[in-house]
Parts: structure tokens; C-alpha cells; sequence
């Protein structure tokens, strides 16, 4: 099963806001098993656009798991934090498995 990946790019109002949303949130990142990949505020944008000034990228055993966190009440109750802070777009994706090369 491949792993499942949370992506997030805020463009943020309030930084005091977010340290808030940060405080908050952080606890559901522990119980929902995730593991901070990336936390960068200057990421080198190599083609087109990107959107805000800071991205992160978080790490979960599934992307059942990665919803599952999304989706939990303690997750939930941080998000209208955020949502004041910062201008957030965020995905979820699945990891790639590279196929098992034939003997």
C-alpha cells in the first residue's frame, strides 16, 4: 500500500494566527501518525506559478491514513484557525510504487 501524502501551500495574513494553528493542530499530527517532511518557506519554483509563501509536506502510513487525519475531530477543531490566518490550497496524494522489475 503506497503512503499517502498531505501538501499544503499558505499564503499567510497572520503569522501570530498561525503559530495559533500550529500549537493546535500539532497534537492531531502526532496521533494521526504523521511525519513532517517539509516545512519551507522559499521553495525554489522551478515552472509556472506556486501559490503562498510557505509549504509543508506531511507523511502517513496510507492516504486512508492522511484522510483520516484530515478528517479527525482533533484536526477539524484547528483548521478555522487557519482558515483566519492564511490562504491555504491543500491535496492529498498517493505515494508511487515503482512496479517490480520483471527477472
Amino acid at each position: 500500500m503506497p503512503k499517502g501524502y498531505v501538501i499544503l501551500t499558505e499564503s499567510i495574513k497572520d503569522p501570530a494566527g498561525m503559530g495559533a494553528y500550529s500549537a493546535a493542530s500539532a497534537p492531531s499530527l502526532r496521533k494521526g501518525g504523521a511525519t513532517v517532511l517539509a516545512v519551507d518557506a522559499r521553495p525554489r519554483v522551478l515552472e509556472g506559478d506556486w501559490h503562498g509563501d510557505r509549504t509543508v509536506v506531511l507523511e502517513f502510513e496510507s492516504v486512508e491514513a492522511a484522510q483520516a487525519w484530515y478528517d479527525s475531530e482533533g484536526y477539524q477543531a484547528a483548521v478555522p484557525l487557519r482558515h483566519a490566518a492564511a490562504d491555504t490550497n491543500a491535496v492529498i496524494l498517493a505515494g508511487f510504487e515503482m512496479p517490480a522489475r520483471p527477472s
